[in-house]
């Protein structure tokens, strides 16, 4: 538990031969001064937290055979001329740090090199073809860098080569022909490159491999007919990921030592063995994505002598098909995962499945299961993964699956399973995520789901779910995706969704959700996918929602929505579709709405002149209304008191009286719209500024003063005519009802107009 850095020493430390620091918890960077101790042997400082760069050698150091500076997390490149003063290095390991650049051509002269480790850095570049002069180099690490070009055929130098490890690099080329020159060779690892062209025959003539890895090439022809007569030492063999084609090699059942095999994704075709039992120590076997057959799985009966077996993977063989037998639970009590999506398996699961004690996985995606999910995966106790998608399961979820504390992924997709989601799924703490979709699910979402606080994905859209959406939704924390979508969710959306702050994907969409979008949408800032469309929600679009830069997918079509559409943030990159069906939205025409009534002032001043300009004038035309009312009632009531009752009636004599069927149509139908009351000329005077009014306030309206003036006295001076002309001392001089609506109407449509001209 050594910790703090490597201290510097006075002299140099003269007589050291070994410095040995493996497996502390050291800091800091290498000091210089090691590699001037002349006595020096091995210096380990590997398993360390040392960063900085490797110090220059810059005296020969005759003695330093070994140099571990591995796991660690230097940087920079290797030293050019490291190597210069190191004759008689032996074992040099660089791995698990952050190097760069390319290898030093000093390193090629250190003909002893008999172990060569650089993998897991950043090194790029190609391999020299001077890798053929370390003769003695028996192992060559190399994996995960950069490294790229064809492999140099100068390697098949190395003869002594008992390791050659270039896994995930950027290897392009062929492998070389000569590959069979290494008869040492034990172990040969070039998967996941580029490498092309087919496997060179000779390769199989290496009697001493025990593992090969060419996975994730791209790899095409015929494996060798002579594969497993030279090969009895074989034990490992990963051929995924390629374009290999041809039958399964009948011949590899020959190696006794047999543990690993890894074909898939492939085009291998022919029969699956239906002894394969005889690789009695198989723990390994993968042959899914290939166009394998096999009548009724019979190749599982001759698995179960396979003890030790911890993976068994046959899905996606189209040619495969056949009832899933029971003796499936006679199969080793070591099977980890078992994977058997879309390969026409039929018939109901078989409840032995329990009795693989130790299964981790269970895939029986695409297939044509029906009946039940087995009770009996309730005794999977180490079971963390079930996906049973795309089949024709009925039924509900057995409660017993509540009992597998590990269960972090559960894929029921695409069944017939109904009934309610059961309440105790609250209780499996691991669950990361939850696929209940398209099914025939009914009832509300179970409160305790929101317990789940590590789920990562919901999904239970397409089904018969009701009520509201719990209100404590936004318990969980760290969902990612949630899909809700097509069921028969009702009331308002809780506020609480705007709690999940690292939701990238929400669908709510074809539901009967009520009430207006929530403002706090706005605070979902991780969010890509929104989609709420086909439900019953009304009032407008938040504008907060433009704070979502990262809004890659929006839909509010088919709801009641009304008002502005947002044009900030990623709203310009949204078109009609995503509107459509909201006949009283508004916004730029690139939604293909009408252009909005309103828009927003953008400053004070704007509104201040508008203040002045018009909203004044109007103000003032109402008091002075107001006031002639006034006087006119004062003069009234003094004409009165002088009158006598006569007068009274003789004036009332001549007065008409209107028919029901007249005051009906003048008032069209007593249409709020025509009322002079203190309501109705109130809404009038709004409705007035808030017209196309506030369209040209920015742009015309307050750089004209004197012609927008001018509109708005013109219209004060019209009200107030209008004002008089009902007031008139004799009532048949005044205006009707009718005429007093004919002529606001007209004033009001002239103000519109000059505005807008303006």
């Amino acid at each position: 538990m050594l910790s703090g850095s490597i201290p510097s020493v006075s002299g140099g430390l003269p007589k050291l031969e070994m410095l040995i620091l493996f497996e502390n918890q050291i800091s800091g960077s290498i000091p210089s001064y090691i590699f001037n101790i002349s006595s020096l042997q091995e210096i380990d400082l590997s398993d360390n937290m040392l960063s900085g760069s490797i110090p220059s050698v810059s005296r020969g150091l005759l003695s330093l055979y070994g140099i571990y500076f591995n796991t660690n997390n230097l940087t920079g490149h290797i030293p050019e001329d490291m190597f210069d003063h190191l004759p008689n290095l032996k074992e040099l390991d660089l791995s698990y740090n952050l190097l760069s650049g390319r290898i030093p051509a000093s390193l090629f002269k250190c003909k002893e090199l008999q172990i060569l480790a650089l993998s897991n850095n950043q090194l790029e570049g190609r391999l020299p073809v001077e890798i053929g002069n370390l003769t003695m180099l028996q192992i060559f690490l190399f994996g995960v860098n950069h490294f790229g070009g064809v492999i140099p055929e100068q390697i098949v130098n190395l003869t002594l080569l008992e390791q050659f490890q270039g896994a995930y690099n950027n290897f392009t080329g062929t492998i070389p022909r000569q590959i069979g020159n290494l008869k040492n060779l034990e172990i040969l690892n070039l998967g996941v490159n580029d490498i092309a062209g087919p496997i060179p025959p000779a390769l199989f003539n290496i009697s001493t491999l025990s593992g090969i890895s060419l996975a994730g090439n791209q790899l095409s022809g015929h494996l060798p007919s002579n594969m497993g007569i030279w090969l009895p030492n074989l034990e490992q063999l990963y051929l995924g990921g390629n374009h290999l084609f041809g039958p399964f090699p009948m011949y590899i059942l020959n190696a006794s030592q047999f543990t690993h095999l890894d074909m898939a994704i492939n085009y291998f075709s022919g029969s699956i063995p239906e002894n394969l039992g005889n690789l009695r120590n198989l723990m390994t076997l993968n042959l899914h994505f290939n166009n394998f057959t096999s009548s009724e799985m019979s190749f599982l009966s001759s698995l179960t002598q396979c003890r030790g077996l911890e993976l068994l993977s046959f899905g996606y063989n189209p040619l495969v098909s056949g009832r899933l037998p029971s003796l499936v639970g006679n199969l080793s009590s070591s099977l980890q995962k078992f994977l058997a999506s879309e390969c026409n398996i039929w018939g109901s699961v078989p409840s032995e499945i329990g009795n693989l004690s130790g299964l981790i996985r269970i895939e029986l995606d695409n297939n044509k299961l029906t009946g039940l999910i087995p009770a009996s995966f309730g005794g999977l106790e180490e079971l963390q993964s079930i996906s049973i998608s795309y089949n024709k399961l009925e039924g509900s979820i057995p409660s017993e699956l509540c009992n597998i504390n590990n269960l972090a992924f559960l894929f029921l997709t695409s069944n017939k399973l109904s009934g309610l989601i059961p309440s105790c799924l609250g209780n499996l703490i691991s669950l990361r995520n939850l696929f209940l979709d398209s099914n025939k699910f009914t009832s509300s979402i179970p409160s305790t789901l929101t317990g789940l606080n590590y789920l990562l994905i919901l999904n239970l859209s397409s089904n018969s779910l009701s009520g509201p959406l719990p209100i404590d939704i936004g318990n969980l924390k760290v969902l990612t995706s949630m899909d809700l979508s097509n069921n028969q969710f009702s009331d308002d959306i809780p506020t609480g969704v705007a709690d999940l702050n690292d939701l990238t994907q929400l669908s709510l969409s074809n539901n009967r959700l009520t009430g207006s979008i929530p403002e706090s949408f706005g605070d979902m800032l991780s969010l890509e996918l929104l989609d709420l469309s086909r439900n019953n929600l009304s009032g407008e679009i938040p504008n907060s929602l433009e704070k979502l830069l990262y809004l890659k997918s929006f839909n509010v079509s088919f709801n009641r929505l009304h008002g502005e559409i947002p044009e900030g943030g990623s709203f310009g990159n949204f078109t009609f579709e995503s509107f459509m069906g909201n006949g009283a939205l508004c916004g730029v025409p690139q939604f293909h709405f009408p252009r909005c009534k309103t828009i927003p002032l953008k400053n004070s001043k704007a509104k201040a002149k508008l203040i002045i300009y018009v909203a004044l004038p109007i103000a003032s035309t109402i008091l002075v209304m107001a006031l002639i009312i006034i006087i006119l009632r004062i003069r009234k009531r003094k004409r009165k008191d002088k009158l006598t009752t006569r007068e009274d009636l003789l004036l009332l004599g001549k007065w008409r009286r209107i028919p029901y069927h007249e005051l009906h149509q003048a008032t069209d139908g007593f249409n709020e719209s025509n009322l002079l009351g203190e309501r109705s000329l109130k809404s009038w005077v709004k409705e007035s500024i808030s017209s196309p009014l506030n369209q040209v306030v920015d742009t015309n309206l307050l750089s004209t003063t004197g012609r927008d003036r001018l509109a708005a006295n013109n219209c004060a001076l019209s009200i107030l005519q209008v004002g008089l002309e009902c007031s008139a001392e004799l009532p048949d001089k005044r205006l009707d009802m009718k005429e007093v609506l004919t002529k606001l109407m007209k004033i009001k449509v002239k103000l519109l107009k000059d505005i807008e001209r303006v």
